[in-house]
């Protein structure tokens, strides 16, 4: 007797145990919602990087000034800025208004900074220096390989509303931050840095700002006359100091600065680096001339900062910045000579 077609002569070719049509269905809808929720994540993050964009654009573009506060460790410093941008280029002052003052004054790449003795003023030449709210790199879409960034809500800084950022360290060598921005102009007003704890290592928040309108172009005039000029020689590759040195910092941070300066107290003149993903910031020192009984040796703070120490030929090697002290062991043992 002739039997009917079976189920099974309904299955597509190589198939011999087909899915019931409902599990098809399932597998259809959750392969949709899981495009649907990649799509909406790409998006966020899309518009997360949107106003980092705008927040590196404002800080450079935009007339302001104001009075914030410096929060590391124990220690608060109160900061006047005065920012001016015109068609002679980008003109910014930031005062220290504590006991011992100090003052830098930043025309396009070149940076003044004088000294608390009020008589020395140091020039840098063609640098990376950047101050606050200037604190993210001119293209910020290169974070997201070291950071997840998001959008995290809105509050109100200095009385206005702001779009909170936070940007979360893909590995152990940084930590987070979180930006609040101005909603109407992108201008940081507010960020911390925060450890792999969720404690806040630093922080800054205006108290007080004023946007768009321009400050005084006599705010700006630095006056020699009379004072100590030091120069610190910027970007010298390779120095002769340099040259003799080889260092491995982690995965991501670059050498954005190289200077041989003076240090206050310091007979011999250092060799500075300063290596940045482009947005976390480790400086390293090598010091001429030191023996091993000179200064504490491993780790340290100071106020937020962290501080790396060691002794190598003759030489004292310090890296410091305010990141996981990781980071800056890896780097100073990483030091070799040529």
């Amino acid at each position: 007797m002739r039997q009917g077609p079976t189920q099974a002569s309904h299955a597509e070719p190589g198939l011999s145990n087909p899915l019931p049509r409902t599990l098809l269905s399932h597998s259809v809808l959750y392969c949709l919602g899981s495009l649907l929720f990649l799509a909406t994540h790409v998006a966020w993050a899309d518009e997360a990087i949107g106003w980092l964009n705008r927040a590196a654009t404002a800080a450079h573009q935009l007339n302001y000034s104001g009075i914030y506060v410096y929060h590391h460790g124990e220690h608060v410093e109160v900061m006047r800025v005065s920012h001016r941008k015109d068609a002679s280029g980008e003109q910014e002052k930031v005062e220290v208004l504590d006991e011992l003052p100090r003052q830098y004054l930043r025309v396009d790449k070149d940076v003044y900074c004088q000294l608390p003795d009020g008589k020395t003023v140091r020039v840098e030449k063609n640098t990376t220096r950047r101050f606050f709210p200037a604190l993210l790199p001119r293209n910020p879409e290169s974070l997201q390989r070291f950071y997840n960034i998001k959008l995290n809500g809105s509050e109100r800084v200095a009385g206005i509303n702001c779009q909170i950022v936070t940007l979360q360290p893909r590995d152990g060598y940084r930590h987070g931050y979180q930006l609040w921005l101005d909603k109407r102009t992108g201008l940081p007003l507010k960020s911390h840095i925060v450890n792999s704890n969720g404690g806040i290592v630093s922080m800054f928040v205006f108290s007080e700002i004023q946007i768009g309108r321009a400050p005084d172009p006599q705010i700006f005039r630095q006056d020699l006359a009379g004072k100590k000029v030091v120069m610190a020689s910027i970007g010298q590759t390779p120095s002769p100091a340099s040259s003799a040195w080889e260092i491995t910092p982690p995965p991501g941070y670059a050498p954005v600065l190289e200077a041989n300066r003076p240090l206050f107290g310091k007979k011999l003149p250092v060799t500075h680096w300063v290596f940045s993903d482009g947005l976390s910031v480790m400086s390293l020192f090598i010091e001429p001339g030191n023996d091993t009984a000179s200064g504490a040796q491993g780790l340290s703070a100071d106020g937020a900062m962290s501080v790396y120490s060691r002794q190598l030929d003759g030489h004292r090697i310090t890296t410091l910045g305010e990141v996981p002290n990781s980071a800056l062991i890896q780097t100073g043992n990483s030091v070799r000579r040529k």
